[in-house]
């Protein structure tokens, strides 16, 4: 018995390989910056209350922790994604914005939640068994 390794199934291997890695596709990239428990609720949640203060996303994402909350913030502003903005008043206001970068991210972000929601009811069909074999 030969080596059991079929150089004509590594060749086509080979071809099919994309050359993607972890580093160099751009959805793995985008995750990165966007992916993360609270980021997405962040986001929305800015969006919805622009300029939003740091008290007003706690206290809309209650189960996140303080810290986790400053780290996601960080991070996206990190990103380029938001914006953060001190005033010197007493007690101390910080207030934070989507960037024009940021911006962008909504109608991604919509597409992602609408796809969800397919993805939900084929889930549901197929639980149930209510599979419209007209659409196949």
């Amino acid at each position: 018995m030969g080596n059991s390794t079929n150089k004509e199934n590594q060749a086509v291997g080979e071809e099919e390989n994309l050359g993607l890695t972890e580093n160099n596709s751009p959805v793995t990239g985008m995750f990165k910056v966007i992916g993360g428990k609270w980021k997405i609720l962040l986001l929305a949640a800015i969006r919805d209350e622009c300029p939003a203060r740091f008290g007003e996303l706690k206290r809309k994402m209650e189960d996140v922790t303080q810290t986790t909350l400053t780290t996601q913030l960080r991070e996206l502003e990190r990103d380029g994604i938001i914006c953060r903005k001190a005033y010197a008043e007493s007690p101390p206001r910080v207030e934070y914005k989507l960037t024009e970068l940021g911006k962008t991210l909504i109608p991604v972000i919509q597409v992602m939640s609408e796809w969800w929601h397919v993805y939900c009811q084929n889930k549901e069909n197929q639980i149930y068994g209510e599979i419209d074999f007209a659409d196949l």
